[in-house]
């Protein structure tokens, strides 16, 4: 019998060859905010390695939701280069999606060249800067700006779209009571907080047209103080069902308060420490380096395979009604956690059509390949998560792609490497044990 992984499944109006994602992990391999051929390498590499598709990272709408050089943001003149990298992600016989949203106050004035913009004026301790209230008008311009961001992402031969409103980029920013204090139309209540995303939702669709796939990824809960609920994570998704979407990726977690709840196990001080940029991150750079502050500022915890799992499967029951009624068949998308085809297996047996992956593919672009050779395959990905610590000034890659390649490493940042994937082995063993 063929293994329902490898079948092709409708997303939408395209079709993909497998059930399998690559996510839209942050690759930081543009420049200037241009596509750069590495960029174009790495999703043409992990699409030759076998993925249904491959999702690129992070581009903003407008150059005032760009938090990075190493991001993309919506222009025209890198249209050709945008062209030339899908063609040859097709090529490979994947499909290309890109992610598109705005990373609100998640950014710097020398980045986006304006005051950073959120839901409401405050302080991001985190970044740090001062960001600004969006009035109406702005907002509605955004909302315009995410439509034709669709119609851009069609011209540089994308097959799908994924709108990021998880993770404490402003779409959440609004959703979420800690970021969001206004008193109009757009701050209260939850439907007012929601009203946002609604309308990015009823504009990007719009512009999807019937060609278009169109995913979202959305917080279970964000997983820090006044932060979205389980509870009301879960409304949140009813609201995304309601415009038809063709899949929702349940994500969790904030980049700014528990971003390890997104990438899953121990953060790397160290090495974060050691690759932040001191211009944009001058104050959390010095904070990870004094002793006790780092584990209150950023928190670590045991890594878990597929650590979204209990979640997403609270999510598949609250919404089955949801989904069963709508008259657009919608798909909700695991991610988080899946380091082996025997986890690949297990999302299948748990219900979920569609998964992504982006941990072990820095590692292992052949991962998918892998798996068909062997159901069993471990990628043997270490959790050290060195390619997060480094993404802020370099590109993402695994330590031991960057040792290969003749890259160096100081040696204290080896020995946080070699005692986190210890930590990370040791946690796998103990919940292999206990269940």
């Amino acid at each position: 019998m063929e293994n329902k992984l490898f079948t092709p499944f409708q997303l939408g109006p395209i079709t993909l060859r497998n059930r399998i994602i690559r996510s839209a992990a942050f690759e930081n391999m543009a420049r200037a905010n241009a596509p750069t051929q590495e960029l174009q390498d790495y999703h043409v590499s992990v699409a030759r390695g076998g993925v249904g598709m491959t999702t690129v990272a992070y581009c903003a709408v407008d150059l005032s939701g760009v938090s990075f050089d190493g991001q993309l943001y919506v222009k025209d003149d890198i249209i050709p280069d945008m062209k030339r990298m899908t063609d040859a992600i097709h090529a490979e016989g994947a499909k290309a999606s890109i992610q598109l949203g705005h990373c609100g106050n998640m950014t710097h004035f020398y980045t986006c060249h304006c005051m950073p913009v959120s839901a409401d004026t405050w302080f991001n301790l985190y970044s740090p800067t001062i960001h600004r209230r969006l009035k109406v008008s702005e907002i509605k311009h955004l909302v315009k700006k995410f439509g034709e961001a669709v119609d851009w992402s069609r011209k540089c031969g994308f097959d799908c779209v994924e709108i990021h409103a998880g993770h404490a980029y402003l779409i959440s920013q609004f959703i979420a009571r800690r970021t969001n204090h206004r008193h109009d139309q757009y701050g209260g209540s939850f439907e007012n907080r929601v009203r946002f995303m609604n309308e990015v939702l009823d504009e990007v669709m719009l512009h999807a047209k019937d060609d278009m796939a169109v995913v979202v990824k959305t917080n279970m809960w964000d997983d820090c103080w006044k932060g979205v609920s389980i509870e009301e994570g879960i409304k949140v998704a009813k609201e995304i069902a309601k415009h038809k979407v063709h899949g929702i990726v349940l994500s969790g977690g904030t980049v700014s308060r528990s971003p390890m709840t997104i990438l899953g196990g121990a953060m790397p001080y160290k090495t974060l420490a050691h690759y932040m940029p001191t211009k944009s991150f001058w104050w959390l750079k010095a904070a990870l380096n004094i002793p006790g502050v780092h584990q209150i500022m950023l928190p670590t915890s045991p890594f878990k395979e597929l650590y979204f799992m209990d979640k997403a499967k609270q999510f598949q029951e609250a919404l089955k009604e949801t989904i069963t009624n709508n008259q657009s068949p919608i798909t909700l998308i695991y991610v988080g956690g899946v380091q082996s085809g025997d986890n690949c297996q297990q999302i299948m047996d748990e219900g979920f059509e569609l998964f992504q992956i982006a941990h072990v593919l820095i590692k292992d672009p052949e991962f998918v390949h892998h798996v068909q050779q062997d159901p069993h395959y471990h990628a043997g990905c270490g959790r050290s998560n060195y390619c997060v610590g480094r993404m802020y000034t370099k590109n993402m890659k695994c330590h031991e792609c960057v040792l290969r390649d003749g890259e160096k490493i100081a040696p204290r940042i080896q020995r946080e490497i070699a005692e986190l994937e210890a930590n990370a082995k040791k946690s796998v063993e103990q919940q292999k044990h206990n269940s």
